[in-house]
This record gives structure tokens, sequence and C-alpha cells, in this order.
């Protein structure tokens, strides 16, 4: 759970009286999330098994009140209405005319903050499931309203889908909205996230990168994220060369020069390495189990930076939410 994003105006939700039965209380869990892939910038995403979990309770105390396990759990997250789940909890409820007195927020966070795991994405989509669930006999949400006020808050769908669906998405705009498409992972692929324990602010990250790009790194770019598609559902193989880019990962690398060196040093020695989101951690997609452990022994023996591996495997459900206790009725 995290507070990256500006948070919506969430006090919508928060009224004199509940509309939502007081004493609802649901369970969210949540996938972290790898961006771009390589070559598929701000398109292709993929939801992994590392999962913040979150519990809501509708409370007849006013206001909000959040207590944080884990990651966030040394105040470096809000624990009041201007926390960024509590925040979408509150704007989804208000979108569709619901109020709450109070609310008591449980989280269970393991998805790095400012790393490129998704984590604001998977506070969005927390909020946005927890209302789901709020609202349950009230108003129904479909996946296009899911998507469409993730991509809202956020600001672009590449995270957000992922979180809410599922395996491998591509993303893309329509003038209707924000639209994707769920794809099944060949089941050699095994991702494995190098993590820093420094952070790069994904602001800091979407800056450097240029207007305009030379017409021969759109198509290298088009014909990475085409072949990309392939290895990932099909042929793991053809991983290290479908997961190269000329788009976004070398204007950044300034930025983040120990992550751009450990991308090297591992396609160096044939691993399909690439900078995670918006970084600075590193995924590598490795076309079996036992590769992970040998791109492990390789950056703990020659990085001079210390890394930790999460060696995780593809999450193909995405956001679930379901109840904790029944509602109670007056």
């Amino acid at each position: 759970m995290s507070s990256a994003p500006a948070a919506p105006a969430g006090a919508a939700g928060l009224g004199d009286v509940s509309t939502i039965p007081v004493g609802r209380s649901v369970h969210v869990r949540v996938p972290a999330t790898t961006a771009n892939l390589g070559p598929g910038f701000d398109t292709l995403g993929l939801a992994l098994s590392l999962y913040d979990d979150i519990d809501v309770t509708v409370a007849a105390e006013p206001g909000v009140r959040v207590q944080v396990a884990g990651v966030g759990a040394d105040g470096s997250v809000a624990v009041d209405e201007t926390n960024l789940v509590a925040a979408v909890i509150l704007d989804v409820l208000g979108r569709h005319g619901q109020t709450v007195v109070g609310l008591d927020i449980a989280a269970r966070n393991s998805i790095p903050h400012g790393r490129g795991l998704g984590s604001s994405g998977a506070a969005i989509v927390g909020g946005i499931m927890a209302a789901t669930g709020l609202l349950e006999g009230i108003a129904e949400l479909d996946a296009a309203e899911l998507l469409a006020i993730a991509t809202e808050l956020e600001g672009h769908p590449d995270n957000v889908a992922p979180a809410l669906f599922g395996g491998l998405t591509i993303a893309w705009l329509e003038p209707e909205g924000p639209q994707h498409k769920k794809l099944n992972v060949h089941r050699g692929v095994s991702p494995v996230v190098f993590v820093p324990a420094h952070t790069v602010p994904t602001k800091l990250a979407r800056s450097l990168q240029p207007a305009q790009v030379p017409h021969e790194d759109a198509v290298f770019n088009v014909s990475r994220s085409a072949l990309l598609i392939a290895a990932l559902i099909q042929s793991p193989e053809l991983l290290l060369s479908a997961t190269e880019d000329k788009l976004h990962q070398n204007y950044r690398a300034a930025a983040m020069p120990d992550t751009d060196a450990l991308v090297r040093l591992l396609r160096q020695a044939g691993f399909p390495a690439v900078v995670s989101g918006a970084g600075p951690s590193v995924l590598v997609l490795c076309e079996r189990p036992a590769d992970r452990l040998r791109a492990a022994e390789l950056v703990a023996a020659q990085s001079s930076v210390k890394w930790e591996p999460l060696m995780l495997a593809v999450d193909f459900k995405g956001a679930t939410v379901a109840p904790t206790s029944p509602a109670i009725t007056e």
C-alpha cells in the first residue's frame, strides 16, 4: 500500500450516516506487478506472486483509521483518510452515492515501495476492490469500470490492468476508455526480481523519456514487443532477444546507474533482464526455474551493490475480494 500518486478527494464517501451497513467487512488481496517488460513501454504488464492484503470494515466510529504491517509500517504511509487505499475506497463509494461514518483498515504489505513493482497501482486497485466488496448488493462494477477508475487514478493502465486481472496483460486506450487483453503465460517462464535498498521516484524516471524517438528505434520496439508476446505465451527460448528495448531504458540509465549496470551484467551472461517498471528493481524473465538460481549466484558474485532476489511466480488471478463477516442490518 503506497501513497505515491495524489490521493483522490476521498472525503466524498464520508458522511454523518452510513448507507453501507456498519459492520460490513471485506478482505482484499492485490498482486505486485511489473510493467514494460523491456520493449512493451506503457503497454505490457505482468502480475507477480507478491501481495498486499487489506481488511476493511465499515465502522460506527467517525473517521478513518489505518493500521499498517510490513512495508510502510515505519510511518511512511498515512494512517488516516489521506491514505491512498482509504481515499480510493471513499472516492469509489462517493461515485455511487454511498457514504460511511467510519472505516477501519488493516493492511499487511509485502510489495516494496518505489522499486518498480506497482505499489501505487496495488494501493489503487486494493481500494477499488474493497469498495466493490462493500458495495455488494448496492452497486455492481464491471471489469470495464474497474479498469477505467484505476486508470484515471493511476494515470496509465500498464500496472493496474495486471493487478486487477492477473497474468500477462496488454493495455491500450480507446476513445471510450482503457481496454485490456489478458493472456496466459507459458508455464516455464520463471520471474526473479532483484530489489535494491534504494528507490527512484517514478516521476523522475518518466521525466527522462524524450517526447520523440528515432523511427528505427520505434520499429525496433514494435518488432520486439510482438516477439515478446510470442516468447511469453509460447516460446520462452526467445526471451533474450524479445526483451531488447530502445525506447526508454537507455534514457533512464543515468538516473539508475546501478540498475543499468545490473541489466547489462545479466544480459551479457544470457539472462533476459530488464528494468522492472520505472525501476530501480531489475526483472529477469527466466526460461526455466533453475535459471533463477544461476542469475542470483551471478549477481551475488559480481555486483558491487546488494540486491534482494525475489523468486516469484506469475499470478494468474489478479486482485480478489471476499466478505469476512456478514453485513449487520438494522
